[in-house]
């Protein structure tokens, strides 16, 4: 991310907040990023600390050619900071070490900046610890602090800071992003309605493990339709040795809904909006085939297992009674 231009095509609310502060400087001494991996938080954290230190800045937007934003850049200036895990967690210790920094002057100018990276992630003593500094700023200083998780972080660290909230990724940029990377589209776009997080959507495109899952549920939907009979023995065979963990049978009934989602688009002529884009002419003919009453009761019925599923009930026996519901109708 090089400006605040890129930035603001995803985030236009933090970068117009950040902005504004930046040219009436009234920058906060703590920020707390919230939001999803892949929407830009610490991208938007270094881009900041550009505008923070850049010696040519024109209003809000770094030079880009200085040699503070060309050391950010590299990671090597000496008053730029990022504090990450070690190990499983962030240590009362790095967060003592910080505080040192932080209670002299700056190597080169007054003026320090730290970026705090899955703060969700740091030890109690170290957020008590952090707590403290946020409490009795010291100099000219400001800390970025990122999460994924703001539930799990101190109350009273959330209200010592500015908490900016960053949007998630709209679907569309999301595929365009995935294509970027050598995803085929119909994979893109078949993630993009999983998650709007463009690192665990590409996590999920890892080792072709999308294309598996979406082929696992088109056999099995073939087979209800056509052979009733082998449905469950796809379940068993094919089905279950695949979608293993709670996690991976979320994702295999969200591949479910997704399909009967497409067969109504298909019934309603929203051909454009429809998932499984190679599969077209199976759902025409589903959509064909089923009435609206069924296919709601299919759609219902999926949505039913996927509440289940959260309740704890064992995944087999959830997606044999589900079976059981499809085949009724």
């Amino acid at each position: 991310m090089k400006n605040w231009e890129q930035l603001e095509q995803t985030q236009p609310a933090i970068v117009k907040m950040l902005t504004n502060s930046v040219e009436k400087n009234r920058l906060a001494h703590a920020y707390l990023f919230t939001g999803g991996r892949g929407t830009g938080k610490k991208e938007a954290a270094l881009l900041l600390a550009k505008t923070f230190f850049c010696a040519h800045r024109q209003g809000a937007e770094p030079c880009q050619t200085c040699r503070e934003c060309k050391r950010i850049d590299s990671g090597n200036h000496p008053d730029v900071h990022i504090i990450q895990t070690d190990g499983a967690s962030i240590k009362v210790e790095q967060i003592r070490n910080l505080k040192k920094e932080f209670s002299l002057r700056g190597v080169e100018s007054h003026k320090k900046f730290y970026i705090v990276q899955d703060a969700e992630k740091m030890t109690d003593p170290a957020a008590n610890s952090l707590l403290k500094f946020l409490e009795e700023p010291e100099g000219e200083a400001l800390a970025v602090l990122l999460t994924v998780q703001i539930h799990k972080i101190l109350k009273t660290i959330i209200s010592r800071s500015q908490v900016l909230q960053f949007a998630p990724l709209p679907a569309d940029l999301l595929i365009k992003k995935l294509t970027e990377q050598g995803i085929h589209e119909k994979y893109a776009r078949t993630v993009s309605k999983m998650t709007n997080d463009l690192e665990e959507a590409l996590q999920l495109c890892q080792e072709d493990w999308i294309a598996q899952a979406r082929n696992k549920v088109i056999q099995l939907i073939d087979d209800l339709s056509m052979r009733p009979r082998y449905a469950f023995i796809t379940l068993q065979e094919e089905w279950l040795p695949f979608f293993k963990e709670k996690t991976e049978v979320q994702l295999g009934i969200d591949l479910l809904m997704l399909w009967y989602r497409d067969v109504i688009r298909m019934q309603v002529d929203q051909t454009d909006q429809i998932v499984y884009i190679d599969q077209e002419d199976k759902l025409q003919d589903h959509a064909l085939k089923l009435s609206q009453e069924k296919l709601g009761n299919n759609l219902q019925a999926v949505m039913d297992a996927k509440r289940r599923l959260d309740a704890n009930t064992a995944p087999q026996l959830l997606m044999e009674q589900l079976l059981l519901r499809l085949q009724e109708g």
